[in-house]
């Protein structure tokens, strides 16, 4: 029978190999991430750039017209808005959200934040591919906790507590070019919960490729939202998404 001393080297032994383990990221944080989402080595701006109805350079240019809706349409496909290379969706979307910051007085507010973002993507992930990384680098939607600012690219006042830019780039992973939307999401903290994940949904559409606005209230991607916040996606919402994601696209495809 083993000594005390000898079960104890052997204790301490196994600590110091488990020590290591305790240290490592949890498993499969961001390993997904980093083989479905390659890092991008560089990039540039997709030429020619779109012009948008105010000849903004990162604005999405109008959609050829579809025929008008009928008063029962079950989509909003016709207020959509598209770009000289089509549909600015992709088939997988890698995204990045900003980490809380040190622990302090704020930290309630940034874990608040946090948890509206997580149901605005867990709304929008239930239609299509979102995969979660650690790096911005690996991401085209990234998502920050901050304020927009007062104005927007063309110097006019915006006062509001979400905003979706859209930029389309040629970016370069594992060796390779490709032509593909990037969207920074700007989400200001200072809102209740429910007002913030409503925001968030909205904002989350457009990063998604619904460049437009129902005009129906009760829909996430309302252009004037009803008394209560949406929380959740209309059958509206998701018939339209489902639609855009049957579109072709040569966002993500090889030149």
């Amino acid at each position: 029978m083993p000594s005390f001393s000898t079960i104890r080297r052997l204790v301490l032994i196994a600590l110091l190999l488990a020590a290591p383990l305790a240290n490592a990221e949890p498993a499969g944080a961001d390993r997904h991430g980093e083989q479905t989402c390659p890092m991008a080595t560089s990039s540039r701006p997709l030429r020619p750039l779109p012009q948008g109805p105010d000849g903004s350079a990162h604005s999405p240019s109008p959609a050829a017209a579809p025929a008008a809706p009928s008063p029962t349409a079950p989509d909003y496909r016709h207020l959509l808005e598209t770009t000289p290379l089509g549909w600015p969706r992709l088939d997988r979307w890698c995204v990045w959200v900003q980490p809380p910051g040190e622990p302090g007085p704020g930290l309630r507010f940034e874990q608040r934040w946090q948890q509206a973002v997580d149901g605005a993507l867990g709304s929008w992930g239930s239609e299509l591919s979102l995969v979660m990384v650690n790096d911005p680098a690996r991401a085209q939607i990234l998502i920050h906790r901050r304020r927009p600012p007062l104005l927007d690219d063309q110097g006019r006042r915006r006062a509001s507590h979400g905003r979706a830019l859209l930029e389309l780039l040629e970016v370069e992973r594992q060796g390779a070019w490709r032509p593909e939307p990037r969207v920074q999401v700007l989400l200001s903290p200072d809102q209740r919960l429910e007002a913030l994940q409503a925001t968030a949904l909205h904002e989350l559409g457009h990063a998604i490729g619904l460049w437009g606005h129902s005009d129906e209230p009760g829909d996430a991607m309302a252009a004037v939202p009803g008394a209560q916040p949406v929380l959740s996606l209309s059958a509206r919402d998701r018939a339209t998404v489902r639609w855009l994601y049957q579109q072709p696209s040569r966002f993500g495809q090889p030149p």
